[in-house]
């Protein structure tokens, strides 16, 4: 049985008639506009913001297919890489009817959209060592599991997940495959995006958030064929990335030197770290990481985590999350936050009672 997408598709999406906005009907950059009540006068605050951007951000994904060696008509862009999980839920899960598949631990948006969407989750558990089994998510499928979402390097956990299992997830179901890639530019492991020609049934969602450093941009990307990229376009806001960010962004994706070089700083810092965190006394384990993050184990992690806090220092708890018993998620600092980091936590993990030990 090969992909169907369209048998994927919900109904009333694949009959519904888009909202065409004025620059969908001109895309023209020259000539008096009085077609979109826009303020001719320019804005208030100088600057050239009185227009309307382009709603398919056409020069900007065109930037992108460059860097990442893909056709731009199989690129879409988010608010965030949450727009897109939204946006896939819209299009593909009949709400209380249709499921999806996630594998806890992992990133939490996806069970959230789930939720707010009124789709049913299957949770497969990752084993204890955070990798995917393969033959039980496909187990898992019925046949209403429309998606199954893939975070690899996984969120919390950090490490990769074994290629070969996630290819045997693509060649085995014929819904929707997503490869969440947010930290693949701290990884070894090559991009899914590659992958795309040959599963019609994937999409490979990546980010500009991490590595390049543009998070209060608020810039998802996905890719996947055309046909997918089309049904995206087809549903979501008319205007939905700001022209200031499209502009933005096109800066500074002229700018990969820096990109490599931050990656090159950000890897040395996360090493240092590593070092520094296993030779501290009380730290139970580091977990191996692929992103820009480690997964500890601490005992008492929720009270080390708090007395963190009043020392100015934030991680995130992640005690509560499936494997992850007093774990915490610490992302790679600078040099001197780092350091400042380890200081306190050695203090801390070496005061029983402070540690919670007493409790």
């Amino acid at each position: 049985m090969s992909f169907d997408l369209q048998q994927l598709l919900r109904p009333h999406i694949a009959a519904l008639k888009p909202y065409s906005s004025a620059r969908d009907e001109y895309s023209g950059n020259e000539g008096i506009f009085l077609d979109a009540n826009e303020n001719p006068l320019g804005s208030i605050t100088g600057q050239a913001y009185n227009r309307y951007p382009d709603p398919y951000q056409s020069q900007l994904k065109q930037k992108l297919a460059d860097i990442k060696n893909v056709s731009s008509e199989r690129i879409f862009l988010g608010n965030g890489s949450d727009e897109a999980i939204d946006l896939l839920f819209r299009a593909f899960c009949r709400p209380g009817i249709d499921n999806v598949i996630i594998m806890p631990p992992t990133y939490g948006m996806y069970e959230v959209s789930a939720g707010i969407n009124d789709v049913p989750v299957r949770k497969v558990p990752l084993t204890p060592d955070f990798q995917l089994n393969p033959e039980e998510v496909l187990a898992a499928v019925t046949a209403a599991t429309k998606i199954i979402f893939i975070c690899s390097p996984n969120n919390p956990s950090g490490n990769k997940l074994l290629r070969e299992s996630i290819l045997t997830v693509l060649r085995g179901f014929q819904g929707l495959v997503v490869v969440d890639e947010a930290y693949i530019d701290f990884s070894d492991e090559p991009s899914f995006i590659h992958a795309l020609d040959e599963f019609p049934n994937l999409l490979v969602m990546q980010t500009l958030s991490k590595a390049w450093g543009l998070a209060a941009l608020r810039l998802g990307m996905a890719f996947a064929s055309r046909e997918i990229i089309a049904i995206l376009n087809k549903i979501k806001p008319p205007y939905n990335i700001s022209g200031l960010t499209q502009a933005t962004v096109i800066k500074a994706l002229g700018n990969t030197d820096k990109l490599e070089q931050m990656i090159e700083e950000i890897q040395v810092q996360k090493e240092q770290l590593r070092l520094q965190l296993e030779k501290t006394a009380g730290v139970e384990k580091v977990y191996p990481s692929h992103a820009n993050f480690f997964l500890v184990k601490v005992p008492h992690a929720k009270s080390v985590y708090q007395q963190l806090i009043t020392k100015k220092i934030i991680v995130r708890d992640r005690s509560g999350v499936y494997h992850c018993g007093d774990c915490l998620r610490i992302t790679v600092g600078n040099q001197a936050e780092n350091e400042q980091f380890i200081r306190a936590l050695q203090e801390i993990l070496a005061t029983p009672i402070a540690s919670g030990l007493e409790n």
